[in-house]
């Protein structure tokens, strides 16, 4: 009778173990889909920056041939664009998106002074290169909301109880969201003076 009590007991341990085992896999598993969806859309957020740096020498090119005067605006950009595309290969979400907002400003700027050249705006091949980079930007304002989605969802689950222990174990730190630069939630300052 006393074998058969601690084979029972040994059976438990044993089903208790693999049902812990299975849990601690099936959770590793989803935090491992859930990291790797945060990779993919932190990707796309960089392709999209990829596909500005590539519009933007088209834009100056165009925009130099009918604002030459505005070299002053053009520098901005060409310099916004080549700091962007060297933080862009080092991989460092905080400096790419600082750069990403030297980009934006300088693009801003350039918008002001199409506005005050009305052949400029009148050209085709500019209507379209700022078509391009307008959907551009549209582009990278959804790929930055679907990163801070999978953020989000991968962080959730990271963080709840008992996750969070198998988390900790095998190293799964909590994600960065994208944070904007201080100030731009105010409307900026459009002067055409």
């Amino acid at each position: 009778m006393k074998s058969s009590n601690g084979l029972k007991g040994l059976l438990v341990v044993v089903v208790i173990v693999v049902l812990l085992g299975g849990w601690a896999m099936w959770k590793y598993n989803s935090l491992v889909k859930l990291n790797e969806n945060c990779s993919s859309q932190w990707s796309k957020v960089e392709s999209q920056y990829q596909r500005r740096m590539d519009l933007i020498p088209n834009l100056v090119a165009t925009v130099k041939g009918y604002a030459k005067h505005e070299q002053e605006t053009l520098t901005k950009v060409i310099e916004a664009r080549n700091q962007a595309k060297t933080t862009l290969e080092q991989g460092d979400v905080k400096a790419i998106e600082n750069t990403q907002t030297a980009v934006t400003s300088a693009i801003r700027d350039l918008n002001v002074v199409v506005e005050r050249y009305p052949d400029l705006k009148a050209n085709d091949n500019f209507k379209e290169l700022q078509s391009q980079l307008e959907g551009t930007e549209n582009r990278i304002a959804t790929e930055r909301q679907r990163y801070a989605d999978a953020v989000q969802q991968y962080n959730r689950t990271r963080n709840v109880f008992p996750t969070n222990i198998i988390a900790n174990m095998f190293g799964f730190n909590a994600k960065e969201y994208y944070s904007a630069q201080q100030g731009s939630e105010n409307a900026p300052n459009v002067s055409f003076e």
